[in-house]
């Protein structure tokens, strides 16, 4: 009766556990969230340029 049980317990998990995934991941999705992370990038150096080149400008004084 320990074993029927075992087994009925076992057979139970089995249908009640998720399906194994494919662990390569969604490739499309991280080239888009890559690009898009560029672009955003790109779009705030243009606005803060200038800024930046003085804020570095100013911490590498400070070192001198």
């Amino acid at each position: 009766m320990e074993q029927l049980s075992l087994l009925m317990t076992r057979w139970y998990v089995a249908l009640l556990a998720p399906p194994d995934r494919d662990e390569r991941g969604d490739v499309p999705g991280w080239v888009l969230v890559t690009v898009m992370s560029a672009g955003i990038v790109m779009a705030l150096w243009g606005l803060a340029e200038g800024e930046l080149k003085s804020m570095l400008r100013s911490a590498l004084n400070s070192v001198k």
